[in-house]
């Protein structure tokens, strides 16, 4: 095996990355600066020794504690549970939400052999113990695991009769056309309307 063949199978590993995205981007690396592929290979060692979870939210940090759990302009009365640590990325750039985040890890599916105990639910449960959370959001994936994963926190999180609890809205984006919108979407949509 030649060592672009070694770099071409390591890229495939990738999320998202195939075959030829995988050999494009080793040609695109042959032909940049040295200089350059030396500091992304040191960039990519040393990421998990400068990287770890955040003890309280599960959220990646370089400090003791992330960015959002160590802003004390954050609103700490709303939660937003989500399954990866990049989810509280997108969802902090809507400009929309200013609360904490708790990271589950994944969701929920057994075909897979991830079960509850595969998941920081334990430490969801715990942090809505003690803290002074009066809405948890579900911001799990619309799929069939992130429905069961809600489903499944709206059953742990029931004896906590003060906070209330509430799930993203999923249907048809803005701008998008009915005509191209997939059956399950649109039935999501039709059941989560709202009164005008």
């Amino acid at each position: 095996m030649t060592a672009i063949d070694e770099l071409v199978k390591l890229l495939k590993k990738l999320p998202g990355m195939g075959e030829k995205s995988a050999t494009r981007l080793t040609y695109h690396l042959l032909a940049t600066d040295k200089n350059f592929n030396k500091s992304l290979g040191e960039a990519i060692s040393s990421i998990q020794d400068k990287i770890h979870p955040c003890p309280i939210c599960g959220c990646y940090s370089e400090g003791e504690k992330c960015p959002y759990c160590d802003d004390d302009k954050r609103d700490k009365s709303i939660l937003c549970v989500v399954e990866q640590a990049q989810d509280t990325v997108s969802i902090a750039q809507s400009g929309v939400y200013n609360g904490l985040f708790h990271v589950l890890g994944g969701a929920i599916n057994p075909i897979n052999g991830i079960g509850p105990s595969s998941l920081r639910l334990k430490e969801l449960k715990e942090r809505i113990a003690t803290g002074e959370f009066k809405e948890v959001i579900i911001a799990t994936n619309p799929t069939e695991e992130g429905d069961t994963t809600a489903l499944y926190i709206r059953q742990l999180l029931s004896p906590f009769e003060n906070i209330t609890l509430t799930r993203l809205a999923s249907g048809i984006p803005i701008g998008g056309d009915l005509g191209y919108v997939d059956k399950m979407t649109l039935a999501r949509s039709m059941r989560g309307r709202i009164k005008l």
